[in-house]
């Protein structure tokens, strides 16, 4: 595949920031649920893989989508000099299923430069069923996210999904993959 800059939108949580990493550190810090690894979360919806009751995955999942830089939520390695260089060159599309902008552009605005952001086009859609609407509103024709439901939705469509490999979706699909930002790099033609 070799993709255009333009084409292409990326979801945030799993794809950009590394956000299974800081769940799983707040989990222990704030519940004492300390024996669990990104490996260990088998799907999705973390409180069917892992003994953690579901209160506490709601509580720190909101913890994480109210304030990410206070949680400390890291960017995925290699995601900042890639989404970079791509706002060099176009507008980069970035469509989370998180119900709030703020936070997400606060957290974009600490680790990515001045330049980038101003280049970056942030859709909160509220829900993980909506991204196929903005997708198309942003004449996109490739979108990574590490949820499979999402790919395989998005499969049925004009827009070729990649999937982000992550523990939760690994056998999950057969569709196009990829297992870091390096391998998203080389998959854009103009990097």
């Amino acid at each position: 595949m070799n993709i255009r800059s333009h084409e292409i939108g990326f979801d945030l949580d799993g794809v950009i920031a590394a956000t299974g990493e800081t769940f799983l550190r707040l989990a222990c810090e704030n519940f004492g649920h300390c024996s669990y690894s990104l490996d260990d979360i088998k799907d999705f919806e973390v409180e069917d893989c892992l003994g953690i009751p579901k209160d506490h995955v709601e509580q720190l999942f909101h913890i994480i989508m109210k304030d990410s830089l206070n949680t400390g939520l890291q960017p995925m390695p290699g995601a900042v000099e890639v989404i970079s260089t791509l706002a060099n060159q176009s507008t980069v599309t970035i469509i989370t299923a998180r119900p709030l902008t703020n936070p997400v552009a606060d957290w974009l605005d600490h680790f990515f430069p001045d330049d980038t952001c101003k280049n970056i086009q942030l859709v909160a859609t509220g829900d993980h069923n909506d991204k196929t609407r903005y997708i198309k509103e942003h004449n996109l024709r490739f979108f990574i996210d590490d949820r499979v439901e999402t790919c395989l939705q998005l499969a049925e469509t004009d827009i070729t999904p990649i999937v982000y490999n992550q523990p939760w979706n690994i056998g999950k699909h057969t569709l196009p993959n990829v297992s870091n930002w390096q391998e998203i790099s080389n998959l854009l033609e103009e990097l």
